[in-house]
């Protein structure tokens, strides 16, 4: 797509670049790892700080870290049982992690490593390897069975098991999959129609008048990608919900 012999370039911004001069460069330091920390940052400094006065009538801090300490608490405790207050910790700090990054990357001149296949693949093995672990340490050899639904034939069996085994092997490709499309498709569109305003606003009155309508779309685009890094980051961690349920209750 070219507009006035200049082409958008709507995929650079996924870039990676050393930072930190020539020690980010000889050790692989780029933005995204920055912003990484910088979410951690945040997180921790809106939780320790949130809940410090600990005030009968919360303030706007106090109030944000409750309700977002509340409701993956009652996704936890609601998809898995009582057991899930064993593995909240993981699951909040999972959730935050993601919605960091997505909101992060929606500020100027800002990079949302959560657009990043790596990323979102390393966060999905993660909970995978997890989720076999937990099943493994509480029902032992009998956590296999669940490649094995109940009532089947052993010929049935037979066939059902290695669909059962592909399905689950495949759970961190889709995990993983889902977060990083959905991440790089609002980005992408925010930048071509942010393209569109420049190339428009270039070409003279009528251009000018032109520009409104991609600038008017870029303001829906921005409302709907807040949407879209809080959803993405609550499907991300109620499918890790669902699958510790999985792991702890079995079939």
């Amino acid at each position: 797509m070219a507009a006035e012999g200049k082409a958008i370039d709507a995929l650079s911004q996924f870039a990676l670049t050393p930072v930190l001069g020539k020690v980010g460069a000889s050790v692989g330091f780029t933005q995204s790892n920055a912003f990484m920390l910088l979410a951690v940052g945040l997180i921790t400094a809106l939780m320790i700080s949130g809940t410090a006065r600990r005030a009968i009538i919360p303030g706007r801090l106090q109030a944000l870290a409750e309700a977002a300490y509340e409701f993956v608490y009652e996704m936890a405790t609601g998809q898995i049982g009582e057991e899930g207050k064993r593995y909240f910790p993981f699951i909040f700090s999972l959730f935050m992690f993601v919605l960091f990054g997505n909101l992060l990357g929606l500020l100027p001149y800002a990079f949302t490593y959560t657009s990043h296949i790596a990323v979102t693949f390393t966060l999905a093995v993660i909970v995978i390897v997890l989720v076999t672990a937990v099943g493994i340490a509480i029902h032992g050899w009998h956590w296999f069975s669940y490649f094995k639904p109940p009532g089947l034939s052993p010929l049935l069996a037979v066939l059902v098991a290695p669909i059962e085994v592909i399905s689950y092997l495949s759970r961190p490709i889709s995990l993983s999959v889902r977060l990083f499309a959905n991440m790089v498709a609002g980005h992408v569109m925010l930048k071509v129609f942010a393209s569109f305003v420049v190339m428009l606003g270039t070409a003279g009155f009528l251009g000018f008048l032109g520009a409104l309508a991609p600038i008017a779309i870029n303001v829906a685009l921005v409302g709907f990608e807040f949407l879209v890094a809080f959803l993405q980051a609550y499907v991300f961690a109620v499918l890790t919900s669902i699958y510790l349920h999985d792991a702890v209750h079995l079939h």
